[in-house]
């Protein structure tokens, strides 16, 4: 663990002085995505230029979709039963050992249902769980809070490209057609290998808990800081608009409208195989509202869900200006032919998954990366005779893996918990190498 700990910290300098801004990183790859559609596939300037400055608005729908999931996740965390679910859940911990392994469970559990609300929620435990076991080693509590983004979030329920390529409309539908997500989220393989992950990772969790001379404990002082989510204080006046603000009404008939259009959808269109992206984050909504009670708490409350969404909001035009380039230029086939250069139907899923995870470090976006990725990838894998929902879920899973080492959306996370990304580095360094070559290796034989 020592070397762990020195490699991290190493790690992290270099971050901290080579690696931009995120929007930097969506500025320089446009470039380069440019400089390779002149120089490679030898579209003229014009072209180049226009097919950029074109497709900043091509992916609005699926922008706007990646902002909802993150949004709506963040809600639900902030309601009152999901806080009082956490609170119950933090005593169940049984020493420093077992809330590391509960902090791990429920994180990669929370990510498989949405990864806004592992998020969120994962940070709100992590104050309940500290305040029960002050004798854990608050570092690896951290980092635990994170498995779910490297290791759950994108084979579940609000996984970005198995639930976009499943709904009808999306931006690939010409070239993909409708893949229902029985044949990716809900498939064998997918499940099964999910489960396989989260086992492995919660008894690598139980087993890196330092010894009690070397855990490092949380300082009173930060654990002052961890403060709670405050509700709206209802004014002293009475009033018709007051009433309707902190009354549950409206919060109830809308919530019961929401789950009997969900329940209709289900029954009308084959059950969950009619679950896509859309119907997800209309789900989530509906909860959010109907357990914030009151449209006043629910208005707080999206005001904190909405200070997390700026990252899309800035970088999404670029990464569709970026997937514009691949489209009109024919930089799409070249890359295609290099994959098909370079694989067999056999090792092309597991090629995809490293691929996918190498591109996400630089990229730290799944909803933004597919639009980029997807167009050669799936070339590739026609030419190959690969099915596509392989390459779907290769794409899904590594576009998870490296955020474990990426410190992008650990951000809410750190900030909550008053942590630097290097505090945790050595512990996510150290599931990386062991998740990498499990998926990677199920990935091969699958293939």
């Amino acid at each position: 663990m020592e070397t762990l700990v020195r490699i991290a910290e190493a790690l992290g300098r270099f971050s901290a002085r080579f690696v931009p801004s995120a929007f930097a990183i969506a500025v320089l790859l446009s470039l380069l995505t440019m400089g390779l559609a002149l120089g490679w596939a030898d579209a003229p300037p014009a072209r180049v230029l226009a097919s950029w400055g074109g497709g900043f608005w091509e992916l609005l729908t699926f922008s706007m979709q990646m902002a909802v999931v993150m949004f709506t996740g963040y809600l639900l965390a902030l309601t009152q039963p999901v806080r009082a679910l956490l609170v119950r859940l933090a005593g169940l911990a049984r020493g420093p050992s077992g809330a590391v392994v509960l902090m791990a469970l429920v994180s990669m559990g929370l990510a498989y249902i949405n990864w806004g609300l592992s998020l969120v929620a994962s940070a709100m435990l992590v104050r309940f769980v500290v305040r029960r076991q002050p004798d854990v080693d608050y570092r690896l509590l951290v980092a635990c809070a994170y498995f779910g983004l490297g290791a759950t979030w994108h084979a579940g329920l609000s996984a970005s490209a198995p639930l976009l390529v499943a709904t009808p409309g999306h931006f690939l539908e010409k070239q993909l057609g409708v893949i229902p997500i029985d044949r990716t989220l809900f498939s064998p393989f997918n499940l099964g290998l999910t489960v396989g992950v989260v086992l492995v990772l919660t008894v690598l969790a139980w087993a890196m808990h330092p010894r009690p001379e070397r855990t490092v404990r949380v300082d009173p002082a930060t654990l002052e800081q961890l403060q709670d989510f405050v509700p709206p204080v209802r004014p002293s006046e009475r009033s018709p608009a007051v009433w309707l603000d902190f009354s549950p009404l409206l919060n109830l008939v809308f919530g019961a409208l929401g789950l009997l259009w969900f329940g209709h959808h289900l029954w009308v269109n084959g059950g969950w195989k009619a679950v896509n992206l859309n119907v997800v984050n209309f789900l989530f909504l509906t909860l959010a509202v109907l357990l914030h009670a009151t449209p006043a708490r629910l208005l707080k409350a999206s005001e904190e869900a909405a200070s997390v969404l700026h990252g899309i909001v800035l970088q999404f035009p670029l990464y569709a200006g970026i997937y514009g380039i691949f489209k009109a230029t024919g930089l799409t086939e070249r890359i295609g032919q290099l994959f098909v250069s370079l694989s067999t139907p056999g090792t092309f899923p597991a090629i995809v998954y490293l691929y996918s995870g190498v591109v996400n470090y630089f990229v730290p976006s799944g909803g933004s990366k597919w639009a980029i990725e997807a167009p050669y990838l799936l070339e590739a894998a026609r030419t190959l005779g690969v099915a596509p929902e392989k390459v779907v879920l290769a794409y899904a899973w590594g576009d998870m893996a490296t955020d474990l080492i990426q410190p992008f959306w650990a951000l809410p996370l750190l900030a909550v918990a008053r942590l630097e990304f290097k505090d945790i580095l050595g512990f996510l360094l150290l599931t990386f190498l062991v998740y990498l070559p499990l998926v990677t290796l199920a990935f091969l034989l699958w293939g």
